[in-house]
């Protein structure tokens, strides 16, 4: 029973990730990882036998423990590589920035000075003469 929990789980995560995909609210390069563990968790689920074996075979005494290794693995590599995209949008924020602020002297170069309602001068007072009263 945990078998076909398991793998409704897995599959429920890739048909998400599929509408996130193609409503275009998750990139690629991103969705390769939700895919990479969403197809190890249906073959886990399929064959809970590998997941001991993969422990023996590296020497890991309870299964668990090497599942949950990989998995702090794969976070770190997320943190990573999340760390690394922030790092590239701020340069391009402040080249953006510089940009825009050169753009905006030039800009200012070229257009004739504004007047400054306050420091312009107030029109005289028209006061009414004889005939307006």
């Amino acid at each position: 029973m945990t078998t076909i929990i398991f793998v409704v789980i897995a599959l429920l995560v890739l048909v998400t990730l599929g509408r996130v995909l193609r409503n275009g609210n998750i990139r690629e390069k991103y969705a390769f990882l939700w895919v990479l563990v969403g197809v190890a968790t249906v073959v886990l689920a399929l064959w809970p036998g590998l997941l001991e074996w993969l422990a023996r075979l590296v020497g890991v005494a309870v299964p668990s423990n090497l599942l949950f290794f990989l998995s702090i693995l794969m976070l770190l590599g997320v943190s990573l590589h999340l760390s690394l995209e922030v790092s590239e949008l701020e340069d391009e924020t402040r080249t953006l920035a510089e940009e825009v602020a050169m753009l905006n002297l030039r800009v200012a170069d070229l257009e004739p000075p504004a007047v400054n309602r306050l420091d312009a001068p107030e029109p005289p007072l028209e006061l009414p003469g004889p005939e307006g009263r």
